[in-house]
Parts: structure tokens; C-alpha cells; sequence
């Protein structure tokens, strides 16, 4: 591990971000976190979050501000940041169908924001960009691997996703800057976003409301529990120095269908989840299943949570939050 240095995560009140922050502050590290506090779920989640973090006595200091706002960005890097990890954005494949002038912006100009500042201040340093397995849109191969395809995106969040791999492409290509687009599959754990299924459905089945399942039941996700992601990022913030510019996948390899995704939690809460059937909403796509083997090769990742396990400790730290 290298020794410790100052580290820039955008979105650092947000679910991933909050957990990274946690971690790089228990190994020493100085964390600068860029944070505009969206409404996009409650902010006062994302302050409590950050008020956790300022509790465990760590080097942690947290700007509000906004990604695309140059001259924030800027000033942020004046703060002498040894490597960033890039999380914020906008997200979720849905609503970037109803507003992806918005997506477009918040992802894509944002990003450009971030990636020109870090290359005047600091070119050398490790640039982490969150993408998604959104890009690999319906594939038909699987598992999905870092060398396929993926000119063919289905929402607009994808699309803006895959923009900012290219734009991070550009930036390595042209100013030499060590780059790494990390391709998350489904990340959940405890203080998951509220919006998304595995939060929502441990929320209704709980209550006894009903779930609303999209198809059959037979689409399936690439779920990652949260430790696993973090330990990934970690290691792809170690070693992407000595390699310049890549693409892993941080997934689990171990997708779990939609039925079975549900049934699980309802064990789990100790309930018989109410099922409401519904279409298939455009953007969605049938399966993610991440091919591991490069991850595996140049970054030692190797995800250890299984499915269930991980849902058990995201509903019992639930379940201690209600208290």
C-alpha cells in the first residue's frame, strides 16, 4: 500500500462514496469530498452520512459544490489532491429517459469539469471514473467482458456512461494521465440508495405493501455487496499507476434472477412478499453478468459476499437504523 496521500471523491455523501471515505480514512489517508447534496433522494440522508464520517476523527473535510461549477472544481484541487476518485452523477437508467439533457449534463459535462482540473493540477495522479454495467447494454454474450461491444446503449444514463469512458480515453491519450473506468454491477449493502430494488423491497415487503416486479421475474443482476466494490476501488487506486489507462469490471460473477432476488429478501424480513406484475420499462435491460477474469489477473479482486449474505447485513443494519 502506498503511503498516504490526498484523496478527491466526488459524491462522497452518497452510498458508495460514503463507504470509500470510511475506508480510506481507517488506512490513513486524507480525504476531500465534492458533494452538491442533490434532491435527487433526500439530502438529509446524504448529511447524516457525512456527519458519521466527520465523527470517526479521520483527516476528512467535505465541500458542497457542484461538479460542472469550474471554478469550485478548481479550487478544490488547489488543495494539493494526490489522486480522485470520480463518483458523482446523475443516476439511474429510468429517469434519464424522462430528462437526459439533464443526465447529459450532470454526468458528461461534469465529468470533462473534473478530468480538465485534475489534468492542470496534477497529471500524474490516479483518476478513478465510476462507470456502469449500464453500457454493456442487452449484450447477448455473456459474461460481459471489458473487450466487448458497446456501442449499442439503451438509456441515456448509459450513453452519458460510456461518454465519459471515451472522454477519460482521450484525456490518458493526450496528457498521459493514469485512468481507470470501473464498471460497477448492482452494488447494494447497508445504506444502499433508497430508490433502488433491494432498499425499496426490504421497505414494502416489511411494511407488507406490495412489490412491484417488472416481467416475469426472469431478468437477472450481477448483484456486488459494498465491501467488495471498496476493495476493488482500492485496488484499482493502487495499481492503475502501472498501467495507464484501463476498463475492469467490479461485479460479484454470480448473477441472481429477479424472483429469486425478491423470494431472498422476503426470507430474510420473514415475510411473503405481495407481488405486483408489471411490464418491462424501457431502458431496462434483461441480465448483467460480469466477466471477472481481467479484474482478477491485474487487481487480485476477488468478491467474497454471497447474495444472501450480504442482503441479511443490509437488513439488519436497516433494521438498526429504525430504532
Amino acid at each position: 500500500m502506498p503511503s498516504a496521500r490526498t484523496v478527491l471523491i466526488t459524491g462522497a455523501a452518497g452510498f458508495i462514496g460514503s463507504h470509500l471515505t470510511r475506508t480510506l480514512l481507517a488506512r490513513g489517508d486524507r480525504v476531500i469530498g465534492l458533494d452538491n447534496f442533490d434532491t435527487f433522494y433526500d439530502p438529509a440522508i446524504k448529511h447524516a452520512r457525512v456527519e458519521q464520517l466527520q465523527l470517526l476523527g479521520g483527516d476528512f473535510e467535505i465541500i458542497e459544490g457542484d461538479i460542472r461549477d469550474a471554478e469550485t472544481v478548481k479550487q478544490t484541487y488547489a488543495r494539493a489532491i494526490d489522486a480522485t476518485i470520480h463518483l458523482a452523477a446523475r443516476a439511474g437508467v429510468r429517469p434519464s429517459i424522462a430528462d437526459p439533457a439533464l443526465y447529459a449534463s450532470v454526468n458528461v459535462v461534469g465529468t470533462t469539469v473534473l478530468l480538465e482540473a485534475a489534468k492542470d493540477a496534477h497529471p500524474s495522479g490516479p483518476f478513478l471514473l465510476a462507470s456502469s454495467s449500464s453500457v454493456y447494454g442487452n449484450n447477448e454474450k455473456i459474461p460481459f467482458a471489458e473487450s466487448d461491444d458497446v456501442e449499442a446503449p439503451i438509456s441515456p444514463y448509459a450513453a452519458t456512461k460510456r461518454s465519459c469512458e471515451l472522454l477519460a480515453r482521450t484525456y490518458h491519450e493526450l496528457f498521459g494521465m493514469p485512468i481507470a473506468c470501473l464498471r460497477y454491477f448492482t452494488v447494494f449493502g447497508p445504506g444502499q440508495r433508497p430508490d433502488l430494488a433491494i432498499a425499496k423491497f426490504i421497505r414494502l415487503i416489511d411494511a407488507g405493501e406490495p412489490i412491484p416486479m417488472f416481467g416475469d421475474g426472469s431478468t437477472s443482476r450481477d448483484y456486488t455487496y459494498i465491501d467488495d466494490i471498496t476493495t476493488g476501488v482500492l485496488s484499482a487506486l493502487d495499481r492503475i499507476g502501472s498501467h495507464g489507462y484501463r476498463i475492469w469490471n467490479l461485479g460479484s460473477d454470480r448473477p441472481v434472477p429477479l424472483r429469486d432476488m425478491i423470494a431472498t429478501i422476503g426470507r430474510i424480513v420473514g415475510k411473503d412478499p405481495v407481488i405486483d406484475q408489471r411490464p418491462i420499462p424501457p431502458g431496462d435491460v434483461d441480465r448483467t453478468f460480469a466477466d471477472l477474469t481481467l479484474a482478477r489477473a491485474e487487481l487480485g479482486y476477488e468478491p467474497r459476499t454471497p447474495f444472501e449474505e450480504g442482503v441479511r447485513k443490509q437488513f439488519e443494519a436497516w433494521q438498526a437504523a429504525q430504532t
